[in-house]
């Protein structure tokens, strides 16, 4: 893989720091938009970090945004059943400025259960969608229309359930996964798919389950 120049958003915890750790660890260049840099302790020669909100800092994003090759965005509410209109407010800005910029290339990550993924998701994970994650899906899903709208080359990766579990090295992606009850995998397989991206052109302008 030819080294990048990388725009990653959410870096700071769970799946996005995975991504940067394991970018700078393939040779990427590396810029982190962040809100709070005291929260991002990785350092190296090939990593930039700026300060600003997708949900409201467009100058910063501009900025960000200028250059790179390819956005990876892990942004999302952790461990919150609020959404506080986060997709909504910030994924129509991150296309706007990948637009203005003329950067098409964005790996977007999102949810197992959010649009045409629903139809492979098994019973249990659609109850917990339906209750406590209902604002959170409904959120996601108005800020993934902003993308397939686009003229972008976006993907957008559907996980499963998250865990902070060790990589295990190998897992299933395609348009159509099997899955039962409530499926899992480790945070650091979903960024070494997420990294997979950017290069391979199997799913420009799709959308792909990953799974373990």
């Amino acid at each position: 893989m030819t080294p990048k120049r990388l725009l990653i958003l959410g870096a700071t915890r769970g799946t996005g720091l995975h991504v940067l750790n394991q970018a700078l660890a393939r040779g990427h260049e590396v810029t982190a938009l962040v809100r709070n840099p005291a929260r991002l302790a990785v350092t190296s020669d090939r990593l930039r970090v700026l300060i600003g909100d997708v949900t409201a800092d467009d100058t910063a994003l501009s900025t960000a945004v200028q250059g790179q090759d390819v956005v990876i965005s892990t942004v999302g509410r952790g461990l919150s059943f609020k959404s506080k209109g986060l997709m909504a407010a910030g994924v129509p800005r991150i296309v706007r400025a990948m637009e203005a910029r003329g950067v098409r290339r964005l790996i977007f990550t999102s949810a197992f259960g959010i649009g045409e993924t629903y139809r492979d998701t098994p019973f249990l994970a659609r109850l917990f969608i339906a209750t406590l994650l209902r604002g959170i899906y409904a959120d996601k899903t108005v800020g993934e229309a902003h993308i397939h709208r686009s003229a972008l080359d976006w993907t957008v990766v559907y996980p499963v359930g998250l865990n902070d579990g060790p990589a295990v090295g190998h897992y299933r992606a395609g348009e159509r996964l099997a899955l039962r009850g409530f499926p899992t995998m480790a945070r650091a397989d979903v960024a070494d798919f997420l990294l997979s991206q950017i290069d391979d052109t199997n799913f420009i302008r799709k959308g792909v389950l990953v799974a373990s």
